[in-house]
Formats: C-alpha cells, structure tokens, sequence
C-alpha cells in the first residue's frame, strides 16, 4: 500500500482503517524515486524496520542509520523521511503507522497514564531498537508478530496486533526515563513548523509559476529565512527541493500516463520542454524519453 500524504503532507490513516487505526505498509521504496521517501509528518506513531539493507531515517534533523535488523518508533508530528543506502534490490521496509488508541480510548485511564505522555514528550522525538542490543530482543518480537499479523490477518489478529503494540509501549514507558532524549528548542520547533507550511505550499502549487518568495510567504517568512529552514532540515534551498518534486512527480507520469512530454512538462510546473528536459537528465541521469521506454 502506498504512502498516503494529504496537502499538508500529514500521512493518512486510510478511513476504512478509523475502528481499528493501524496501517501496514511494505515494499514502498521499490516505487520511490531513488529509493528515497519523502519527508512527511502525521499525527500517529510509527515503527519501521530496516530487513536487508542499511537505511538512513531522517526525524527532524537528526539522520540515524538503521543497520538490517534494525527498528524505530517515530513518534507524532515528527518531520521523517528515509532513504536506502545500500543493497541491490529495495529494502521491503515494513512498517506500521498507528493511533493510540488502537490500545485504548482516549478516555481512558489507560491512554491518559501511559499513551499520552509519550506523545506529549517532545524530547523523545525517536526511539531506535538495535538488532545486538538485548535490551530490546522483545520489542523487536512483538514488532514483527504486528507485521505477520497485519499482513496475514489471521483469525483474531486485531486482538494479536492490540497485545503486541499494547507491550511495545509499555516497554517504551517502562524504559521512559532512560531513554536519550532531545531536548528540541523553540527555535527548532518554530523551524519545523515553518517547513511544514513551505513544504504544503509547495506540493499544492507546484504545477504553477512560484517563486521564492511564494514559498517564503507560506509561512510568513523572508525568503533568507526560508533558505535557513530547508537547508537546516533537508539540506537544499527551497528552489531546489521545488524542482525536484516537479521532477519525481514527472517521472511518475512518464510510467503511467501517455502525456506527451510537452503536457507533462506543463503539468509539473515547467514551462519549456528543453529546460525540463535538461533538469530530468541532471537528476536521473537519463533523458525523460529512455524514462518512459525503460
């Protein structure tokens, strides 16, 4: 099943999903330009699961490397993307992207004591369980009996899922105050915000003329200042990043579409063929052309 993002690039929870609020993702890199996602947030936790390739997981502005093995619980409202590093075929990275209340309600004594203070922590953006460190040999078990059971859907496995990630947070509860944590400033967290606005802006406009300044106004900045926020976070300017989805969302119209190249052109927000032309080649290495024959 593929990333669901809305114009606010929040990842969303499929609506036939809303009385049992747990999603279960694979193989999503294999259709990712690059074998890189793209930096989303969403009010949900999540776990994802490197199996045969090291990956780099983006959350906020920290990169932490995920060896084969290797599991991180996102929690909400975090800025994260990934990006594979190695390995000849696509990782499957398998994850999941859940509520609380998939444990408890929210009115619950349940949620209140031990669901909510995990996601009110701001300095516990991420929590990474290493495949050599014992510590964590359950969580990983519990990790993958939600995997098995979200993919397979045996009988009862809505009550197998709820048992598993009822015990992945207690354990992260349980371990809550030896947890590392980061402390994110309010400039920080006043950046993420910002880069969340510029970011929609851009995936909602991008097939139209926008400027730098556009971008900039989505949240309320100077253009100087929205250079220092996407380069703080993503390590390019806002331009680029601009182009770059145009770019990726071209190719995927390359192999779905008939589009003449012209209209594709147009769609994506560039307004000469040679210049995207040029671009696509900069980027993929290969003309849009050998795109849609390959």
């Amino acid at each position: 099943m593929p990333i669901i993002l809305d114009h606010q690039l929040q990842e969303q929870i499929p609506h036939d999903s809303s009385t049992f609020p747990i999603t279960f993702y694979c193989d999503e890199l294999a259709d990712l330009p690059n074998r890189a996602g793209p930096v989303h947030w969403h009010p949900y936790f999540e776990i994802a699961t490197s199996q045969s390739s090291v990956l780099d997981f983006q959350v906020g502005q920290t990169h932490t490397i995920l060896e084969p093995g290797d599991s991180i619980f996102i929690n909400q409202n975090m800025l994260h993307g990934i990006r594979q590093l190695s390995g000849v075929k696509p990782d499957r990275f398998p994850n999941i992207v859940f509520s609380g209340t998939v444990v408890a309600p929210e009115t619950s004594t349940i949620y209140r004591k031990y669901i909510r203070p995990i996601l009110a922590c701001n300095s516990l953006p991420f929590v990474v369980f290493r495949h050599d460190n014992d510590l964590w040999d359950e969580v990983r078990q519990w990790i993958r009996t939600t995997y098995f059971a979200m993919q397979e859907q045996p009988d009862c496995y809505e009550m197998t899922v709820q048992r598993s990630i009822c015990c992945i947070l207690e354990t992260i509860f349980r371990n809550f105050d030896s947890l590392p944590k980061s402390n994110a400033s309010r400039v920080q967290l006043n950046t993420q915000i910002r880069l969340q606005k510029m970011l929609s802006y851009i995936y909602e406009n991008y097939a139209q003329r926008i400027t730098l300044a556009d971008i900039a106004g989505a949240a309320h900045i100077s253009r100087s200042e929205a250079g220092r926020c996407f380069q703080s976070y993503l390590g390019c300017s806002p331009v680029e990043e601009l182009i770059k989805y145009r770019l990726q969302t071209a190719k995927r119209l390359l192999h779905e579409t008939t589009l003449t190249l012209q209209e594709i052109s147009f769609a994506c927000g560039f307004h000469s063929v040679n210049y995207f032309s040029r671009q696509f080649r900069k980027r993929y290495g290969y003309s849009p052309t050998n795109a849609r024959i390959g």
